[in-house]
């Protein structure tokens, strides 16, 4: 039985539930290719340096073409600017007796308001208000600091543009529902595969 879940464990089950299986239950751990990873990490490294008050100079001068592109654009966006919190923070919330939690890329405050960053160098979900990420961490927040005035904002750098979502009194009950079935399901799931058209890299060991 899990107790524990990440935003990518909830992903990953509500996508296929077979990988799920394989990945967390079974701890099948399959080689990807990182490269692709590259530009966000040292975007999100970057960031995390520059928010905390370091001296980054020689590592802005060592950026590729599209990592100077990215930055520009997130250095200069007004949340960056606020007052920083944490980067690279872990955060956790109980809910019942299941817990939730992941890290966050920064958290930000500007007067009273509490601002959860972040960054994408791929694709910002498409119905973000109710991700599992925006969920997660909408509601750790809300209760490490005891306040509704938190939201979350996904900050597209291919694209150059934001998603903003204010965390209010009617989506925390619906955010924890909605997390606390998942949790349920996945713990009274029967792991089936199921699709042949499976192409991810668990698909030689699928069954």
């Amino acid at each position: 039985m899990f107790t524990n879940f990440s935003p990518n464990m909830l992903k990953t089950y509500e996508k296929c539930s077979q990988k799920f299986y394989l990945k967390y239950a079974k701890k099948l751990s399959m080689p990807v290719d990182e490269e692709i990873f590259y530009v966000g990490k040292n975007v999100h490294a970057l960031a995390s340096y520059y928010l905390r008050g370091e001296n980054i100079d020689k590592m802005e001068k060592g950026l590729s073409d599209i990592e100077q592109k990215y930055w520009k654009y997130l250095k200069n966006m007004k949340y960056i600017g606020y007052e920083t919190m944490h980067t690279e923070y872990l955060l956790t919330v109980k809910l019942d007796d299941v817990y939730f939690g992941g890290r966050i890329d920064a958290l930000v405050k500007d007067n009273d308001k509490y601002y959860i960053l972040d960054y994408k160098t791929g694709k910002i979900p498409d119905n973000a208000v109710y991700d599992f990420q925006t969920m997660i961490y909408l509601l750790a927040v809300s209760e490490f600091y005891k306040t509704n005035n938190v939201a979350f904002v996904y900050i597209d750098l291919k694209r150059q543009k934001e998603v903003v979502i204010d965390l209010t009194e009617s989506l925390k009950p619906e955010y924890k529902v909605r997390l606390l079935k998942t949790a349920d399901m996945i713990n009274n799931l029967s792991f089936r595969k199921i699709s042949d058209e499976c192409v991810c890299e668990y698909k030689l060991v699928c069954y």
